[in-house]
Protein backbone atom coordinates (compact mmCIF):
# COMPACT_ATOMS: atom_id res chain seq x y z
CA UNK A 1 0.00 0.00 0.00
CA UNK A 2 1.52 3.43 -1.13
CA UNK A 3 1.55 5.86 1.93
CA UNK A 4 -0.87 7.92 0.48
CA UNK A 5 -2.96 5.53 0.10
CA UNK A 6 -2.50 4.44 4.06
CA UNK A 7 -2.23 8.20 5.48
CA UNK A 8 -6.05 8.30 3.92
CA UNK A 9 -7.00 5.25 5.37
CA UNK A 10 -5.82 6.58 8.96
CA UNK A 11 -7.99 10.21 8.19
CA UNK A 12 -5.23 12.07 6.93
CA UNK A 13 -7.14 14.48 3.99
CA UNK A 14 -5.34 15.38 1.21
CA UNK A 15 -7.89 17.75 0.06
CA UNK A 16 -6.32 21.81 -1.32
CA UNK A 17 -5.46 24.32 1.44
CA UNK A 18 -6.06 27.83 0.86
CA UNK A 19 -2.81 30.09 1.32
CA UNK A 20 -3.16 31.46 4.84
CA UNK A 21 -1.44 34.57 6.62
CA UNK A 22 1.94 31.76 7.04
CA UNK A 23 3.18 29.12 5.04
CA UNK A 24 1.84 25.69 6.64
CA UNK A 25 5.16 23.78 5.02
CA UNK A 26 8.05 25.16 3.40
CA UNK A 27 11.00 23.67 1.22
CA UNK A 28 14.44 24.60 1.95
CA UNK A 29 17.04 21.95 -0.06
CA UNK A 30 16.04 18.13 0.46
CA UNK A 31 13.81 19.36 3.89
CA UNK A 32 10.18 20.40 4.09
CA UNK A 33 9.85 22.17 7.29
CA UNK A 34 6.26 23.04 8.46
CA UNK A 35 4.75 25.52 10.78
CA UNK A 36 3.18 24.54 13.81
CA UNK A 37 -0.41 22.98 13.16
CA UNK A 38 -2.87 23.25 16.47
CA UNK A 39 -5.38 20.96 17.67
CA UNK A 40 -8.97 21.71 17.69
CA UNK A 41 -9.06 20.19 21.42
CA UNK A 42 -8.87 23.18 23.68
CA UNK A 43 -7.70 23.42 27.39
CA UNK A 44 -5.02 22.34 29.56
CA UNK A 45 -3.68 18.90 29.87
CA UNK A 46 -3.37 17.78 33.48
CA UNK A 47 -6.25 19.52 34.57
CA UNK A 48 -9.51 19.42 31.87
CA UNK A 49 -7.62 17.34 29.27
CA UNK A 50 -6.48 13.38 29.91
CA UNK A 51 -3.54 12.21 28.31
CA UNK A 52 -5.83 10.43 26.30
CA UNK A 53 -7.73 13.25 25.10
CA UNK A 54 -4.37 14.71 24.15
CA UNK A 55 -2.78 12.10 22.31
CA UNK A 56 -6.06 12.56 19.96
CA UNK A 57 -5.43 15.66 19.98
CA UNK A 58 -1.61 15.57 18.74
CA UNK A 59 -2.81 13.10 16.20
CA UNK A 60 -5.22 15.62 15.34
CA UNK A 61 -1.84 17.49 14.21
CA UNK A 62 -0.19 15.02 12.61
CA UNK A 63 -3.11 14.60 9.93
CA UNK A 64 -3.18 18.19 9.88
CA UNK A 65 0.54 18.74 9.46
CA UNK A 66 0.66 15.60 6.65
CA UNK A 67 -1.96 17.44 5.17
CA UNK A 68 0.08 20.74 4.83
CA UNK A 69 3.25 18.66 3.89
CA UNK A 70 1.12 17.16 0.46
CA UNK A 71 -0.30 20.41 -0.37
CA UNK A 72 3.15 22.08 -0.53
CA UNK A 73 5.10 18.98 -2.14
CA UNK A 74 2.08 17.39 -3.91
CA UNK A 75 2.74 14.11 -2.76
CA UNK A 76 3.74 11.99 1.05
CA UNK A 77 5.86 9.20 -1.35
CA UNK A 78 9.50 9.50 -0.98
CA UNK A 79 9.52 11.39 2.58
CA UNK A 80 11.82 10.47 5.99
CA UNK A 81 9.98 11.98 9.16
CA UNK A 82 13.37 13.50 10.49
CA UNK A 83 12.35 15.75 13.60
CA UNK A 84 9.17 16.34 15.41
CA UNK A 85 8.20 18.95 17.89
CA UNK A 86 5.54 18.49 20.40
CA UNK A 87 4.41 21.40 22.34
CA UNK A 88 1.38 20.77 25.16
CA UNK A 89 -0.22 23.32 26.80
CA UNK A 90 0.16 21.98 30.48
CA UNK A 91 -0.56 22.49 34.07
CA UNK A 92 2.10 22.88 36.30
CA UNK A 93 2.69 20.05 37.51
CA UNK A 94 1.38 17.92 34.41
CA UNK A 95 4.91 15.58 33.43
CA UNK A 96 3.53 13.40 30.82
CA UNK A 97 3.51 15.69 27.67
CA UNK A 98 5.64 12.55 26.16
CA UNK A 99 2.37 10.24 25.97
CA UNK A 100 0.62 13.25 24.68
CA UNK A 101 3.00 13.63 22.04
CA UNK A 102 2.69 10.14 21.38
CA UNK A 103 -0.07 10.87 19.12
CA UNK A 104 1.33 12.33 16.70
CA UNK A 105 4.74 9.93 16.40
CA UNK A 106 2.54 6.88 16.56
CA UNK A 107 0.57 7.88 13.36
CA UNK A 108 3.73 8.82 11.62
CA UNK A 109 5.28 5.55 12.64
CA UNK A 110 1.93 3.55 11.03
CA UNK A 111 2.06 5.59 7.86
CA UNK A 112 5.76 5.61 7.54
CA UNK A 113 6.73 2.82 9.29
CA UNK A 114 8.03 2.85 12.60
CA UNK A 115 11.40 1.09 11.60
CA UNK A 116 12.09 2.99 8.50
CA UNK A 117 11.10 6.08 7.49
CA UNK A 118 9.16 7.06 9.76
CA UNK A 119 11.74 6.43 12.73
CA UNK A 120 11.93 10.09 13.93
CA UNK A 121 13.99 12.33 16.47
CA UNK A 122 11.25 14.02 18.92
CA UNK A 123 10.94 16.85 21.58
CA UNK A 124 7.84 16.84 24.32
CA UNK A 125 7.65 20.00 26.07
CA UNK A 126 5.36 21.66 28.66
CA UNK A 127 4.34 25.13 27.77
CA UNK A 128 1.66 27.26 29.99
CA UNK A 129 -0.29 28.66 27.37
CA UNK A 130 -0.25 27.95 23.37
CA UNK A 131 -2.25 29.92 20.51
CA UNK A 132 -6.39 29.94 20.77
CA UNK A 133 -6.15 27.82 23.69
CA UNK A 134 -5.02 24.53 21.60
CA UNK A 135 -4.24 22.05 24.10
CA UNK A 136 -1.78 21.04 21.73
CA UNK A 137 0.80 22.33 18.82
CA UNK A 138 3.19 20.30 16.55
CA UNK A 139 5.60 21.04 13.98
CA UNK A 140 8.02 18.38 11.60
CA UNK A 141 10.39 18.48 9.66
CA UNK A 142 10.56 16.14 6.39
CA UNK A 143 13.90 15.20 4.07
CA UNK A 144 12.76 14.37 0.51
CA UNK A 145 14.94 11.27 -0.12
CA UNK A 146 16.97 11.16 -3.06
CA UNK A 147 16.86 14.81 -4.06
Amino acid sequence: MSIEAKAKELGVSLESLEPGYLNLCIRSGNQLITSGHTSDLKGVLGKDVSVEQGYDAAKDCARKILRSVYNAHGTLEGLRVIKVLGCVYSASEFTDQHLVINGCSDLLHEIFGKDGDGYHARSALGFAALPTGAAVEVEAVFEIKGD
